[in-house]
């Protein structure tokens, strides 16, 4: 064995990584940016660095399209020497680009108005994931027994049925506190955002659209849930099963953990009193915060199913007003219950409640005397104690955002509205005074579950100006919704699987990650903790190696590890909590956007265009056949029709291909790119595989653009680009974005894309099969071909000799006589 070798390869090995820990970061929101958006990047460096401005460059072409002075900010609150924030607010052109500080050079990110679509629905997956009873992402039941009642002063022992509902993280307990809270959060976005949910998943919460957006299947999910906790006027259940769950990983469907009554789980009661089965007691005070929460949910599900479900509303009506009355009948915190350990939540606040369900109450009924009620409750605690404190046991002041406070600054009565503006006002105050020069510009605490302080504050920031209109908290709030998004110092999203090919968590604490090798989709992980936290938690032991080593040196530290439960378990009501501040930025994008639509595939290329419009688009692609590009060229002439061309680097750099490549410029046709080199992105078994990583991708597609250039092809004119082997994934579709790129493909079914196809493989189609195929799809179709995208390729294999452009004369006229449009991109 040659030592001296090894030894030299360790050293240079130990070396590399002193020279990376020594190099600065740019971090960024890795979904990108709205274009009006407050938009600040963020460079830290453990070495003394002085920088006076950075740049910003157009990632296709290398351009600068923007400069401007760096900001210092205070380094050391992250254990750095050097940190700068950089503000490219100004600068508002839809693209993608990087930031380039010095020799720091940032990942690069897209400005857009669609940047935020679909990230409203996305959370949900963790939700359905996390159902209780029917979990439909196991396709299986869990928990079916539940449960038996404890603690109630005669019926302790009785079976109740409780199924339902949703589990509260990576354990299996169920609590009504944050469950009722999910249900309002998710309620709320939708009533406040009704456009941006859509409709692609049951009730049971398995694929298929049920003309119900999917947010409020979710909710009613959580509705019915509470209805079963809630069976009859003044009995309320507040909890399911206890930390006698916490025995290691299992799936939900495999739980055999025993609580001594058979299959069932314990039911508590709720009883306004200390509860506890063993030693280990809380310190609750009364009902009120339980049954307020009862009641806001209620009264909010009323309102919004009135017309879905006309019958459903009018329970949950009486329902809400009940828990109201109950609720005043013994005011005081509802904590709950711990058996094995004395962790508990530990819920001090129910004033936030009695507001909130006050508010809501009055939003269904209209009756002055909850109005009244709301605004007493809502002076008795004017700022969100955490806000104000800067510190919270857990979950001590819940839930981490007042929504009654925008519920009253809504209201049509200026006094009210302008009283709780300030006070929302105020508690943004205090987020900022405690942000300081923090160069991520965040005042939450890090204690256990952060990200939920943050998602709270995002929320309260982005409602007081929307309200307001006064943006004095606008670069707080984007600077709270980057943080969530990988503008942070690990530069990591904080959300499971978003944005996909990006830097998320992949090991999260869950038995998802553990048993079935998967991360948790769309989950809010808990988030950073303070080191004093994170120290002086039991059983916590990393199982890898701390990938983000370098920046662990500051006030808090967070772990994409299985092993850290305190920073990387996934929660539901925090994931919950989401569902307000996506759809709001999602909606604001949409007034910006001119393609409303058009259609995208599961991976989120664009497939068809405007279905409503009677144009359909013919793309061709080419790599290292060309044999009909003289007569697809001519043909398009004859018809005075034009087209989209996909082509590869080395298809533009051959010099055999430069005459058709002027001819079709000349002839006002779109070029765009296929790639460099013909790469194979995903694997063609495992579709969520990657072969590429986004370093080569990136590389790769440059240099199609950049020999693109060299031909007299603006990139900036070219922003759709054609996947190679028509082949890509979620991940491929999101760096594209990244790029300023859209992935286009064909419209799924018409079959044109057959066309290279030869005798001898199985899924052979002869040319007037294929052009049958279109024929039968656009007679099928209720749009017909309105928007489609139709495929062909330049060229063949040589042992295809029915070619199917030869065919594009009786295309082109078939088209034209029903009616279409042939068009270009």
């Amino acid at each position: 064995m040659n030592y001296k070798l090894i030894t030299l390869l360790v050293f240079f090995v130990f070396c590399g990584a002193l020279r990376l820990s020594a190099q600065p970061v740019i971090r960024i929101n890795q979904l990108g940016y709205l274009p009006k958006a407050f938009k600040t990047a963020v460079l830290l460096s453990p070495e003394e660095l002085i920088i006076d401005k950075f740049e910003l460059y157009d990632k296709i072409s290398g351009e600068k399209v923007y400069e401007a002075s760096a900001e210092i900010a205070d380094a050391s609150l992250w254990g750095m020497q050097s940190a700068y924030r950089l503000d490219f607010s100004a600068f508002q052109e839809a693209g993608g680009f990087f930031v380039q500080a010095g020799a720091a050079q940032s990942p690069s990110f897209r400005i857009g108005n669609d940047v935020y679509d679909g990230t409203a629905d996305f959370v949900l997956n963790y939700m359905r994931q996390q159902r209780c009873g029917f979990n439909p992402f196991l396709n299986d039941s869990c928990h079916l027994h539940d449960g038996v009642i404890v603690d109630h002063p005669t019926r302790s022992g009785e079976q109740i049925d409780v199924t339902g509902g949703w589990h509260d993280a990576s354990d299996y307990l169920q609590y009504l506190t944050t469950s009722a809270n999910a249900t309002y959060q998710m309620l709320f976005a939708y009533q406040q955002n009704p456009e941006a949910f859509g409709d692609k998943y049951q009730a049971n919460g398995l694929a298929g659209a049920n003309g119900i957006p999917d947010i409020l299947d979710e909710a009613r999910w959580g509705l019915e849930w509470l209805l079963k906790m809630n069976p009859a006027k003044d009995e309320m259940y507040n909890q399911i099963a206890d930390d006698r769950d916490h025995r290691g990983y299992r799936l939900p469907n495999k739980d055999t953990v025993s609580y001594g009554l058979g299959k069932a789980r314990p039911v508590y009661f709720v009883t306004g009193k200390p509860q506890g089965l063993g030693k280990h007691k809380n310190r609750s005070t009364g009902v009120a915060s339980t049954a307020a929460k009862y009641a806001s949910a209620f009264a909010l599900g009323a309102q919004l199913f009135d017309d879905i479900d006309p019958q459903l509303a009018e329970v949950i009506h009486q329902k809400a007003e009940d828990a109201w009355t109950f609720a005043l009948s013994d005011p005081g915190v509802c904590q709950t219950a711990c058996m094995v350990s004395p962790y508990f939540y530990e819920e001090e606040n129910y004033i936030d409640d009695m507001e909130l369900a006050a508010a809501s109450l009055y939003q269904l009924s209209g009756k002055d005397d909850y109005q009244q009620q709301a605004r007493y409750w809502g002076a008795l605690e004017p700022v969100t104690p955490w806000m104000a404190l800067h510190r919270a046991r857990h979950y001590q002041y819940y839930p981490f955002v007042n929504l009654g406070h925008a519920l009253l600054a809504q209201s049509a009565n200026e006094s009210t509205s302008e009283q709780f503006l300030a006070l929302m006002k105020q508690g943004l105050s205090h987020l900022k005074h405690f942000a300081g020069n923090d160069p991520f510009q965040l005042g939450i605490p890090f204690q256990w579950c952060s990200n939920n302080f943050v998602a709270g504050a995002a929320t309260q920031a982005r409602l007081y100006r929307q309200l307001s209109g006064d943006e004095t908290f606008a670069t707080l709030e984007a600077a709270l919704v980057d943080w969530l998004l990988g503008c942070n110092p690990w530069g990591t999203s904080m959300i499971c699987g978003l944005p996909e090919g990006g830097d998320y968590p992949e090991k999260p604490h869950s038995s998802i990650t553990v048993l079935m090798h998967e991360t948790t989709t769309g989950g809010l992980v808990d988030g950073p903790v303070y080191r004093s936290i994170y120290e002086s938690l039991r059983g916590i032991q990393l199982l890898e190696p701390d990938e983000y080593a370098n920046f662990q040196k500051g006030k808090a530290v967070y772990h994409d590890d299985i092993g850290d439960y305190s920073s990387n378990e996934p929660t539901m009501d925090g994931t919950a909590s989401l569902s307000f501040l996506f759809s709001s930025l999602e909606v604001e994008g949409q007034k910006g956007q001119t393609m409303s639509r058009v259609v995208k595939d599961t991976q989120g290329a664009l497939v068809r265009m405007d279905t409503t419009s009677r144009k359909v688009y013919l793309i061709f692609s080419a790599h290292d056949y060309n044999d009909g590009c003289e007569l697809i060229a001519k043909t398009l002439k004859k018809h005075n029709q034009e087209a989209s061309f996909f082509f590869t680097g080395d298809f533009y750099e051959n010099q055999d291909n430069q005459k058709l490549i002027a001819r079709l410029m000349k002839d006002g046709h779109y070029l765009g790119a296929h790639s460099d080199k013909h790469l194979l992105y995903a694997d063609w078994e495992k579709r969520d595989s990657l072969l590429v990583t986004r370093e080569v991708f990136e590389k790769d597609l440059v240099a199609n653009y950049h020999k693109m250039a060299e031909l007299g092809i603006d990139p900036s004119e070219a922003p759709y680009f054609l996947a190679p082997y028509e082949w890509y994934n979620e991940a491929i579709v999101n760096w594209s974005k990244q790029l300023g790129l859209q992935v286009v493909n064909f419209t799924p079914g018409i079959r044109t894309n057959a066309d290279y196809t030869t005798p001898d493989m199985k899924n052979y189609r002869s040319s007037e099969r294929i052009l049958n195929d279109l024929k039968s799809f656009e007679n099928d179709q209720l749009a017909g071909l309105n928007g489609a995208v139709i495929l062909i390729h330049l060229g063949t294999a040589a042992e295809r000799t029915d070619k199917f452009y030869h065919h594009l004369d009786e295309l082109l006229d078939f088209l034209t006589n029903k009616g279409y449009q042939p068009s270009r991109l």
